[in-house]
């Protein structure tokens, strides 16, 4: 695996103001990335439960 290719993008919304959410493939956890001009934030997705978010499918 490339360095690049840990982190795959599974969903994006907005271009100025937006919201993304990336797959590590390692690990399979989600994180939400959201951006507003030039600032953003990135944090796990978590669940109801305050759980993250797992992906096994995307795991290599």
């Amino acid at each position: 695996m490339a360095k690049n290719d840990r982190f795959v993008k599974v969903y994006t919304q907005g271009t100025l103001t937006g919201t993304e959410i990336w797959v590590d493939r390692e690990t399979g956890v989600n994180y939400i990335f959201h951006f507003s001009g030039y600032a953003g934030g990135l944090t796990p997705l978590l669940n109801k439960e305050g759980k993250p978010v797992v992906t096994p499918c995307l795991l290599e």
